[in-house]
């Protein structure tokens, strides 16, 4: 070093990591020195070299930084399968009690989402609309979507709590329809509730991740992947109702985040998961009642 006020760019109560440094910089043609100073080491350059050696030391440190620990993995809730039974056999349930005769005849018109009914004050059918279907591939194509993505919710939330969710959800966004559509406009379906849970779970997942010390990418997938999911599967199919779609993703995910943080997420883990099934289909059961007594 030359005869220049040496300047202390590092400093460690082990002399060992000043040295490590030290042979950074010696590497980089930087003269420097350790030397003892009340308890600690210093790690000392010419006052000229000083910034010079801070840039490349903060380089080394940021290169050899520890990487944040691994996320903790996800606790899956059991008996996911419990709700999705309980999704199917409610809607092979409705059309079985239509084309039997267990109800009225005129059943399949008092449940559809008939806007100018909805406009009109009959807010249940934002619910009874959800179990009811065109045709068999109509049918078909909700069942199986609706249990996959209820199954992945369930999982996630519980059972019982990640299916309330979704059937509020989705009468919720039925209901917007309904009020806000053209009176001459109406539709029947679960899909709804199918892009509901994956609205549900999408945003679960990604408020659960936001505190987590990962990159941006992975805490946003969740929701860029239910979004993606969306536009592939939610915009498929000739007389596709996208306003509905796209409102159920949009409730289920308000609800997702709401359901994965703050007071919400307390108050949802004291409700019994059987009660918030039973809660569910107490919505429908109410909603078809009345709707049958009109």
């Amino acid at each position: 070093m030359s005869g220049d006020i040496p300047v202390t760019v590092f400093r460690a109560r082990q002399r060992r990591a000043c040295e490590e440094r030290l042979l950074v910089l010696t590497a980089v043609g930087v003269v420097g020195e350790v030397v003892p100073s009340y308890g600690e080491f210093l790690l000392q350059v010419d006052a000229q070299d000083a910034a010079y050696a801070a840039r490349h030391l903060a380089q080394y440190e940021a290169e050899n930084r520890s990487p944040p620990p691994p996320p903790p993995a996800p606790v899956f809730k059991p008996h996911a399968w419990v709700g999705c039974a309980a999704y199917v056999a409610v809607l092979l349930g409705v059309p079985y009690a239509m084309s039997n005769g267990l109800v009225r005849l005129d059943a399949f018109d008092l449940g559809t989402l008939d806007c100018a009914r909805v406009q009109a004050g009959e807010w249940w059918r934002a619910w009874t609309a959800l179990t009811l279907h065109l045709d068999g591939p109509h049918l078909a194509a909700n069942l199986g979507a609706g249990v996959w993505f209820g199954y992945l919710a369930g999982r996630q939330i519980g059972s019982g709590t990640a299916w309330l969710l979704t059937v509020t959800g989705a009468a919720l966004a039925n209901l917007a329809e309904g009020l806000t559509g053209p009176p001459g406009h109406s539709a029947v379906g679960a899909s709804t509730a199918v892009f509901t849970a994956l609205g549900l779970m999408s945003a679960y997942s990604w408020r659960e991740r936001l505190h987590l010390p990962q990159h941006w990418g992975r805490r946003w997938g969740p929701l860029v992947a239910g979004v993606i999911l969306l536009g592939w599967t939610g915009s498929a199919g000739e007389g596709t109702d996208l306003v509905a779609h796209l409102a159920g993703f949009t409730t289920g995910a308000l609800l997702g985040v709401a359901a994965a943080a703050g007071p919400f997420r307390r108050l949802l883990a004291r409700v019994p998961g059987w009660l918030a099934g039973g809660v569910a289909l107490g919505e429908i059961a109410l909603a078809w009642l009345i709707a049958l007594r009109s």
